[in-house]
């Protein structure tokens, strides 16, 4: 990154034996979803993850692409397969020349790196297996990647989350009933009514010329979105082909649901239209949206306004169901507390079923015109079918034909006037792209780095808080600080777009640091979202504006952490947006890799306790004063520091590793980060 060498400890390598085959009714997203809940229980932070075993060869590339795409979300950091014979075939398929596959070929094989399955098996520093066949039907969620449930618990776990958000199940609305059979839809075996009105028969609803009562469990957001799920035929075409199947015995999607459809390549649509299984699609809802990141990075946009004010109306907890990898809380709707990742195919049959109150395994997707139950098992396709389908709809023809230009650009891309000065034009008046402060008063020379005192802490946050709970990339919502800033600055509620679209604007992005609706700072029990409190009167305030006036107090300020802290996408903003904010250390029990180097990246120091301490045996509750010893001194990598904290006249002091773990990344602390450094080096000075 900026020209630097990427430093990481010599990581341990950690294989993963593969064997057998999927057996049918699996799909690669089943497999998937298995792997990282393994990984996750494993532990593999901060290692790679090699995938190896005769299972292997019944593997697509696009199934192992699949599970090396999540290695985020299982938390490695690369997850990677070996060159076999299945690779070659692949680079053939997809308009690589024969020299070139040639020479891959030729080269791994000198090299020792090509694999058959008489290879012999890798030495690695641990290993796991799985045996393929045994991989079933499954989703994940409601609220992360490695919480995987069966296709037969889903309904039992959504009841699970449900009671832990408060509320009780109660029966369906039985007046939907008559209504569902009519139309094609299922017979839920215990939703759970919103609480308050309506009790047992959940909020009423007209919209699209139709009414119904909306109730806790409903899927409002089903999405086929992009990821190497929709790069991945077997599971694309898979999911025409329930549609298709769902469509012929006459099933419907439910009426409130938002259903998209965007692709990760041009390619899929061309192979779905070669199938004929697009008009089918169509024909549940699932028309083409655009190609890229849309429901999984919080794109999915406003729900219909009937079906927010019955959401809001009822405190329901509602769900979506999509084909990503991310699902954390707040990512993929401000409005949708479960949200489950599932395979094409499975999002086509709840948006048929209409909620996640439900067993699929058991209970109909449906009922045909005549009140007949339609199950998930009589529309779903054979792997003979699909494969056939595949064979017969797609050819390297197509992946030529798009990727031939693919860095042309269209007329539209073609016709961006293109400013010629060397130097960016920075417009005051643009509320998208702004010119950020990080190097404002930055002295030629870095001062040296002290030992850090009188920390406040900003926010006291639990486990598995995620880069989204960090840095949202979604909703901005109107009364957020994020969302005051647009409007006093002429933009329209219509016009806000996402956090994400507004990366460019460091105005938007401090404000939206810890701006997710879901996260818990337990500092400030009893609120949901960016909420502190400012100590030591103790006013509550939303994080933003509790940061700005320590600013002005000249407090620094200082996160404490659970487990995990930082999983989820790299997002640069979860680090930027805390430094922006004078946030100078975190103290968690453990970090995510990735998150982790961002936080030095930006300056931060992040903290571990040392001995197996944690928050709660040491007692903290947040509304101590802090410093961290040991920096003065000179700082090394993994360091061992002394933490003070002193609260109504006691103090407690306690070791902590600092997690700076590379030389390199010591000298980026040294500077203030790496934005400094590089530009100290390019300029001349301070060369360590």
């Amino acid at each position: 990154m900026l020209g630097q060498p990427v430093s990481m400890l010599i990581p341990e390598v950690v294989g993963f034996r593969l064997s057998g085959q999927l057996p049918e009714g699996a799909t690669a997203t089943d497999l998937v979803l298995t792997v990282t809940q393994m990984l996750r229980a494993k532990g593999v932070v901060g290692k790679f993850v090699e995938f190896y075993g005769a299972g292997l060869s019944s593997l697509s590339v696009a199934d192992r692409a699949t599970i090396s795409n999540m290695s985020p979300e299982y938390g490695a950091t690369i997850g990677y397969f070996p060159v076999d014979h299945e690779t070659l075939s692949y680079l053939r398929f997809t308009g690589r020349s024969a020299a070139q596959v040639k020479l891959v070929e030729t080269y791994c094989k000198i090299q020792g790196l090509f694999r058959t399955d008489a290879t012999p098996d890798p030495v690695f520093s641990d290993r796991l297996s799985l045996d393929l066949s045994d991989v079933r039907p499954c989703l994940a969620g409601p609220k992360r990647p490695q919480d995987r449930v069966p296709l037969d618990g889903v309904g039992e776990s959504f009841r699970k989350a449900l009671a832990g958000w408060g509320k009780a199940p109660a029966p369906a609305a039985a007046e939907n009933h008559g209504i569902w059979h009519a139309e094609g839809g299922a017979t839920p075996g215990h939703h759970a009514s919103a609480s308050g009105k309506a009790a047992g028969g959940g909020i009423p609803v007209t919209h699209g010329g139709q009414s119904f009562r909306l109730e806790d469990g409903a899927v409002v957001i089903a999405a086929v979105t992009s990821c190497t799920n929709t790069s991945n035929p077997s599971v694309m075409v898979g999911a025409g082909l329930v549609a298709k199947k769902a469509v012929e015995r006459g099933l419907r999607t439910r009426p409130w649901i938002k259903t998209s459809f965007a692709p990760g390549s041009k390619v899929v649509t061309r192979y779905l239209d070669r199938a004929g299984l697009t008009p089918y699609l169509e024909g549940l809802g699932f028309h083409l949206t655009g190609y890229g990141c849309t429901t999984c990075i919080g794109n999915s946009g406003p729900l219909p306004r009937s079906i927010e004010q019955a959401i809001q109306e009822g405190n329901l907890a509602v769900a979506s169901v999509l084909s990503g990898n991310r699902n954390f809380e707040g990512r993929i709707h401000p409005l949708c507390r479960a949200n489950y990742l599932a395979s094409p195919p499975l999002v086509v049959a709840y948006a048929l079923a209409g909620t996640v109150d439900i067993d699929l395994s058991r209970d109909p997707v449906g009922h045909d015109p005549n009140g007949a139950p339609v199950f998930l098992k009589e529309i779903w396709p054979t792997p003979e079918e699909i494969q056939r389908t595949v064979r017969g709809s797609i050819g390297s023809g197509m992946f030529r034909k798009e990727y031939a230009a693919v860095f042309t650009g269209d007329a539209a891309w073609k016709d961006l006037p293109v400013p010629l000065e060397e130097c960016f034009a920075w417009k005051d008046s643009s509320t998208y792209v702004k010119h950020p402060p990080f190097f404002e008063n930055l002295p030629f020379v870095p001062a040296s780095r002290g030992d850090l005192s009188g920390l406040r802490v900003l926010a006291v946050l639990g486990d598995s808080v995620t880069t989204d709970h960090i840095s949202p990339a979604g909703d901005i919502p109107p009364d957020s600080p994020a969302g005051r800033y647009l409007m006093e600055h002429g933009v329209r509620k219509e016009d806000f777009n996402s956090y994400g679209s507004r990366r460019g604007n460091h105005e938007v992005m401090m404000r939206g640091t810890f701006a997710n609706i879901r996260l818990r700072n337990l500092l400030a029990p009893g609120t949901e979202g960016g909420w502190t409190v400012h100590l030591p009167d103790g006013e509550v305030a939303t994080i933003y504006d509790a940061s700005m006036r320590y600013a002005l107090e000249g407090v620094p300020l200082l996160i404490l952490a659970g487990k995990e802290y930082g999983s989820g996408s790299s997002r640069d903003w979860a680090a930027k947006g805390p430094m922006l904010l004078g946030v100078q250390a975190v103290l968690a029990d453990s970090f995510e890799r990735i998150h982790r180097s961002n936080l030095v990246g930006m300056g931060i120091l992040p903290l571990t306790f040392a001995d197996g301490a944690t928050r709660e045996s040491l007692g903290l509750t947040g509304k101590e004063l802090f410093s961290v010893e040991g920096i003065s001194g000179g700082i090394s990598p993994r360091k061992r520091m002394t933490v003070r904290a002193g609260f109504d006249g006691r103090e407690t002091s306690f070791p902590a590793i600092a997690r700076i773990d590379t030389p390199e990344e010591v000298r980026y602390y040294l500077h203030g980060g790496i934005l400094p450094y590089v530009l100290r080096r390019l300029i001349g000075a301070g060369k360590e």
